[in-house]
């Protein structure tokens, strides 16, 4: 049997969860090569940990030994912020987490098809049954039903996005 890879990725929204505790999760449309798609639910956090294991796994694709040759993309940096500018922060990372995800699709098949890759992306039981009392981007009650935020709408600073840039990566390369 042949596994199934991923085709196509999408973030297009982001919720407010209160279980287990209150954040925030991305909402990522998956296409997948056997020609299924499903919405799947990413916490930044999960993110970022993807973003440290492609980078332990690759690490002359990440640029630790010439930083030229990197071609993993950087993911939107952590950010201090406080607490009434959090729901800010996760709409704004919005349109980075999907280009970000859309670039790393885009790399050789060993990084795109990874195992740590396609395991990030594979639907999980908490997927099929999201909760239902959430709020997605326009901060309303809602249903887990997605709807899709225009990420043209969203001003960004790129020196900021530099900055960012700059706080994921490991101390010896800045």
């Amino acid at each position: 049997m042949q596994l199934r890879t991923v085709l196509d990725v999408n973030v297009v929204d982001v919720q407010k969860r209160r279980n287990p505790s209150k954040h925030y999760v991305y909402l990522i449309n998956v296409t997948y090569s056997d020609s299924s798609s499903h919405v799947i639910y990413r916490r930044y956090s999960k993110f970022f940990e993807l973003q440290m294991q492609i980078l332990d796994k690759f690490p002359i694709e990440g640029g630790q030994k010439d930083p030229k040759k990197r071609i993993i993309p950087f993911l939107p940096g952590k950010v201090l912020f406080r607490r009434s500018h959090i729901r800010d922060v996760a709409v704004r990372r919005l349109k980075h987490l999907d280009n970000y995800c859309k670039a790393l699709m885009k790399l050789p098949s060993q990084i795109s098809q990874s195992e740590e890759v396609l395991k990030f992306f594979e639907t999980k039981l908490d997927d099929l049954n999201p909760p239902t009392e959430d709020c997605g981007a326009a901060g309303k009650r809602k249903s887990a039903v997605p709807s899709v935020v225009s990420t043209n709408d969203l001003k960004f600073n790129s020196s900021a996005a530099e900055r960012l840039e700059e706080s994921e990566m490991p101390p010896k390369m800045k």
